[in-house]
């Protein structure tokens, strides 16, 4: 029979103490919970193991199973520990523990990229999620935070990317001004959002069919005038209704789907 952990249990105690940056930084991993955040990891062979509730193992036999045919340990757990792991309202079920993800910002240059998505001092774990998402989707090459920004093996920030941190490389610098200058250094334009930008993203296709970098603030602040003037273009997004501005996550998914668009039409050519 086999052998059901509790709450007790010191694997799920290590385990737990996962929701904590400091403890993440110190074993090395992280949590990632959802069959979503799980199925993704599995893909990309990064998860050490992985824990099922006793009352979930029907619903995620398939992914227990593809853990075993890749020999990551299955550990099946009971409801209390499945609460205790969990960061939701209604646990999941399923829960895998991963190497840190981290990809340094010279490895991401080295590779020549096309299209970065750089968030500056971003805070909200969901919104930085949900740029890492979009970013993945629109084919971007990397997503880059900069400066004092949320930790993307964040619990909320792993769900909300549902899955994309493990798809695509998330680069962490703490400093602003040496990270944009390595960038431009590549050889890659710095765009940054701005209502009263002086390019119209209507009319930004020679700007955009070389390699770029969008610049977006975070949502207290924005972009500060320092990383605006800092950039090569200021970009404003045409609002055609009575809406006076857009938040961070909508502003990114139209810059990056224009970025994409255009490359997608240039590689037609």
């Amino acid at each position: 029979m086999t052998e059901i952990l509790s709450e007790r249990s010191s694997r799920v105690v290590s385990y737990a103490k996962l929701h904590r940056a400091a403890e993440r930084r110190a074993q090395g991993r992280f949590l990632a919970e959802g069959a979503n955040a799980v199925a993704s990891a599995l893909a990309v062979e990064r998860v050490e193991s992985l824990l099922v509730a006793e009352d979930e193992q029907l619903r995620h036999r398939e992914l227990a199973d593809s853990a075993a045919s890749l020999g990551v340990p299955v550990y099946v757990i009971n409801a209390r520990a499945a609460s205790k792991l969990a960061e939701t309202s209604t646990p999941a079920g399923i829960f895998a523990i991963c190497p840190l993800l981290d990809v340094s910002l010279e490895a991401v240059l080295t590779e020549a990229p096309r299209l970065l998505a750089v968030a500056v001092e971003p805070r909200e774990p969901g919104n930085a999620g949900t740029l890492i998402r979009c970013a993945d989707a629109m084919g971007a090459d990397a997503v880059i935070l900069l400066g004092d920004a949320v930790d993307p093996h964040n619990g909320k920030c792993v769900r909300a990317s549902a899955g994309s941190v493990f798809t695509v490389p998330v680069v962490r610098e703490r400093s602003v001004d040496d990270a944009l200058a390595a960038v431009r250094g590549a050889g890659i334009a710095l765009l940054a959002t701005a209502a009263d930008g002086e390019v119209d993203l209507d009319h930004a296709v020679d700007v955009l069919s070389g390699r770029v970098a969008w610049l977006f603030g975070n949502e207290a602040h924005g972009l500060s005038a320092d990383v605006q003037r800092s950039a090569d273009h200021r970009v404003s997004i045409p609002i055609r209704g009575r809406a006076e501005s857009l938040n961070v996550a909508a502003a990114a998914a139209i810059c990056l789907y224009e970025s994409a668009r255009v490359h997608g039409a240039a590689g037609r050519v």
